[in-house]
């Protein structure tokens, strides 16, 4: 049986009854719903809303009431909910990311409880920041009794309908709801001990249309949320599906029964600041410098309201926060070779540390901050933060935004490396400790690393020693980095360059790169300190055309990406190495899928 408890707050009358506000100066309006969602045994879910209906914002709001002598509160969600030890008053107060709502709004809440008995009554007593409401009970009618169905008569044969095309994917559907009083306690490693990763089923589609695709489309991979639009979904997009955020966690809880049923892991790509990627161009997005309050309201909010419902406490959600961002903010200000101003003024946009870079990633953790939510900050490459000058600088910046959120990054489960980028896991014939030799060759230019396992795991160290938790894990993104095929070197070059095997031009270059292969396959616990590599970048997903391209999805052109251009200052102004005739960024890009199996390495 659902119940439905509505509450009304005002100064003036409301449904028969007036309450007195709690100062004269100021007046509090409000409606409350508590709703019993369902009830088992020991237990109960109850879900609350709160609605602003008077004229002035809520900044900061608490709910108290009291529940039954039978009932007790077990966990809460979008709320922070105690208990008094002795009596049956329960305040809930808002989480960082909810604590405003404007005049019209509302905020979702709630709970699961513990009862005894097989009824479950509602609480009484409610008030909002000390205003006393009262209200009715309203509860759902007992559903009539079903007639005794009257015999059938025996179905005639049906001719055996004409077979159609096979249809695209779509998302499964919707399971029955779960007892989310399912939450297991939180993980040190969200990859360890699962039954399965998420299938982008859009993005297999695509893999299987191409030949020999099979052989990779049914490896996880994440879905990006690039833009706002993305979070419902974009049937006539060149770069996002029609399936939105709840699609795609839909379908991941058939696929999670489908695997037997056990924990299940869910990636997702968190990529909207405002002045987004300030020293590119394709990556740019769609909010301005100035609309951070855009990006936590119609962005990470609409995100965090999302995931926290309850019926996807049986996943372990996974969030990669704002690729590239503050990396950005540590070699890309203006005054330094590869510098711009817009970097700059991405810096100076606020007082967090990081700018307005760190405040949105800060806000992001608050957000995030949910049992079943996992969440790993971006922090570049070895061909980006691997140089003395880079490597502390850049992780004091990423300890200090943690430090700024209000939750000291309870959320966090750490950090990722070569995200969408092409950077080679190991170089098996180039020794580190570097040489002195090694580090003056031109491919290194005085780089303290030349891969990215190497790197991540003195990376990971130095976030330790600035104030990181000991028990951070470390992702790398090894969708794009194999560099195999029949160019991959044997180890007798010689120089450096002669041994490596990334060919590029040069390892600032990151754009659709001509000779890439797919690397290692998805995989949990690979080294210590590492929570797992991961495909992050669905292979076959441009980096941004090769050309300028009008589009509708926002999306610019950026010289890096044409395979004609000489370079800048950031890519030591060599060729970029990018592919020909690449679609927009996100676009499907079949010619270089194909190039990414064929040089595969390991082969497929």
């Amino acid at each position: 049986m659902k119940n439905i408890f509505r509450l009304a707050s005002s100064g003036i009358a409301v449904a028969g009854m007036s309450f007195a506000a709690s100062s004269a100066s100021a007046q509090l309006s409000c409606e409350v719903d508590y709703t019993v969602v369902s009830s088992w045994g020991a237990g109960f879910q109850g879900n609350i809303t709160i609605q602003n209906t008077g004229s002035s914002s809520f900044n900061g709001w608490e709910l108290t009431f009291s529940l039954p002598a039978t009932q007790s509160v077990v966990q809460g969600w979008n709320g922070s909910f105690t208990q008094s030890g002795s009596g049956q008053l329960v305040r809930v107060t808002n989480e960082a990311w909810n604590g405003t709502i404007s005049p019209g709004g509302s905020v979702s809440l709630g709970f699961i409880g513990a009862k005894s008995g097989s009824s479950t009554p509602v609480p009484g007593s409610f008030a909002i920041n000390g205003v006393a409401c009262g209200g009715q009970l309203v509860p759902e009618p007992e559903p009539m009794p079903e007639p005794e169905p009257e015999p059938e008569p025996e179905p005639e044969p049906e001719p055996e309908p004409e077979p159609e095309p096979e249809p695209m994917p779509e998302p499964g559907p919707t399971p029955e709801p779960v007892d989310p009083g399912e939450y297991e306690s939180r993980q040190d490693n969200p990859y360890s001990g699962v039954s399965g990763w998420y299938v982008n089923p859009e993005w297999s589609a695509k893999a299987e249309s191409v030949a020999g695709g099979s052989r990779v489309s049914n490896v996880p991979t994440a879905v990006w949320l690039d833009r706002i639009a993305a979070i419902a979904g974009t049937a006539n997009s060149q770069s996002n599906g029609p399936m939105g955020l709840r699609d795609h966690l839909d379908e991941a809880l058939v696929q999670q029964q489908e695997a037997g049923g056990g924990p299940f892991v869910f990636q997702f790509v968190t990529y909207n600041l405002p002045a987004r990627d300030c020293a590119a161009l394709a990556s740019n997005g769609e909010l301005g410098i100035d609309e951070l309050p855009r990006y936590k309201s119609e962005y990470i909010d609409e995100i965090a309201n999302i995931i926290s419902d309850p019926k996807y406490v049986p996943l372990r959600i996974v969030s990669v926060l704002e690729i590239d961002s503050l990396p950005n903010l540590v070699t890309n200000t203006s005054g330094q070779a590869g510098g711009t101003q817009l970097c700059s003024d991405v810096l100076a946009a606020s007082s967090a540390p990081g700018g307005v870079y760190g405040e949105g990633i800060a806000y992001a953790l608050d957000a995030y901050d949910i049992p079943n939510v996992y969440s790993y900050i971006d922090a570049a490459h070895h061909g980006w933060i691997g140089w003395d000058t880079n490597f502390g600088p850049a992780a004091e910046l990423l300890a200090n935004v943690v430090s700024y959120s209000q939750t000291n990054g309870a959320g966090l489960a750490g950090f990722i490396t070569n995200t969408a980028n092409y950077s080679a896991l190991e170089e098996p014939y180039i020794s580190f400790p570097l040489s002195l030799a090694d580090r003056q060759s031109p491919w290194l230019d005085w780089n303290m690393y030349a891969d990215e396992l190497t790197f991540a795991f003195d990376f990971r160290n130095e976030l330790v020693s600035r104030g990181m938790p000991s028990d951070i894990g470390m992702l790398i993104d090894t969708s794009r980095n194999g560099w195999g095929g029949s160019s991959r070197p044997s180890g007798d070059g010689g120089s450096v360059e002669g041994r490596r095997i990334d060919r590029r031009t040069h390892a600032g270059n990151w754009c659709n790169q001509s000779g890439a292969g797919m690397g290692e396959r998805p995989q949990a616990s690979p080294a210590p300190g590492f929570d797992a590599f991961v495909w992050i970048k669905p292979p076959g997903e441009s980096d941004g055309s090769s050309s300028l391209i009008p589009n509708e999805d926002g999306k610019g052109f950026d010289r890096m990406c044409d395979p004609t251009y000489g370079g800048n200052a950031r890519s030591g102004f060599t060729t970029t190495n990018a592919l020909p005739n690449a679609p927009i960024s996100g676009a499907w890009f079949e010619a270089q899928f194909e190039e990414l199996m064929e040089n595969a390495y390991p082969p497929l």
